[in-house]
């Protein structure tokens, strides 16, 4: 029982010494001075599997994290980090490899760049949360495509008018007639007919029947003569 316990305490041990402190450092810049620009932050391993606070100096270790391989994060509120892999040995006397990591992308193969260990993060840009409010701007309203039409829809009514007044006779006639037949599909539209505005709106204009000329009638010039002869004996 008592060599039970040796080994099960030798296992443990042996367990243990796998897994190493993984530290590093922030490096401040123009983008986060120090740590009270920094606020309240910590680094972490895999979405949180491991962890280790940022301290007012700007290092920070992440306790017992055992041989693997991770991706490492910074939590901040205000700044905005890049993304590490972090590759642990099994081996307690070397150092994790580090190496710079693109979300999204996978892990294997591993990037042939390596970085220096301790690790060294340095914040990238700050975050915006403040959108200012836009002043009013009389060019860009005149760029948005809606407000261009609504332009060319009032020009072209008041418009019209003028234009109707200048056209040719036959080509006002065939406007008025294709408006309309315009008129017509768009309510065989609304009451659902659509065939027949599209039958009415496709017609040419009918060829109107020619009308026969009038005809007259041509006396016979047989009996207009002998009516001739008759009243000329009676005279006699």
């Amino acid at each position: 029982m008592a060599r039970l316990a040796t080994f099960l305490a030798l296992l443990s041990i042996s367990a243990t010494g796998f897994a190493i402190d993984v530290s590093g450092v922030v490096q401040w810049n123009e983008h986060c001075a120090d740590f009270a620009e920094l606020g309240h932050a910590k680094v972490i391993l895999d979405n949180g599997i491991a962890s280790g606070s940022i301290l007012r100096d700007g290092r920070f270790v992440i306790p017992d994290v055992d041989a693997g391989v991770y991706v490492a994060s910074v939590v901040s509120h205000d700044h905005q980090f890049d993304q590490l892999r972090i590759d642990v040995p099994s081996e307690a006397d070397s150092p994790p490899e580090i190496r710079p990591y693109t979300a999204g992308t996978p892990l294997n193969p591993p990037s042939a760049v390596k970085l220096a260990y301790p690790i060294k993060l340095v914040p990238r840009q700050r975050n915006k949360y403040f959108v200012p409010v836009e002043s009013f701007n009389m060019i860009g309203m005149f760029q948005n495509p809606m407000m261009l039409m609504m332009l060319f829809g009032g020009a072209m009514m008041l418009g019209m008018p003028y234009l109707m007044k200048q056209m040719d006779p036959e080509m006002l006639q065939e406007f008025k007639e294709n408006q309309a037949k315009m008129t017509n599909f768009q309510n065989s539209i609304q009451s659902g007919d659509i065939k027949s505005g599209l039958s009415s709106l496709m017609a040419g204009d009918e060829p109107q029947p020619a009308v026969a000329p009038a005809t007259t009638k041509q006396a016979n010039p047989s009996s207009t003569n002998v009516k001739n002869r008759g009243n000329k004996k009676r005279r006699s």
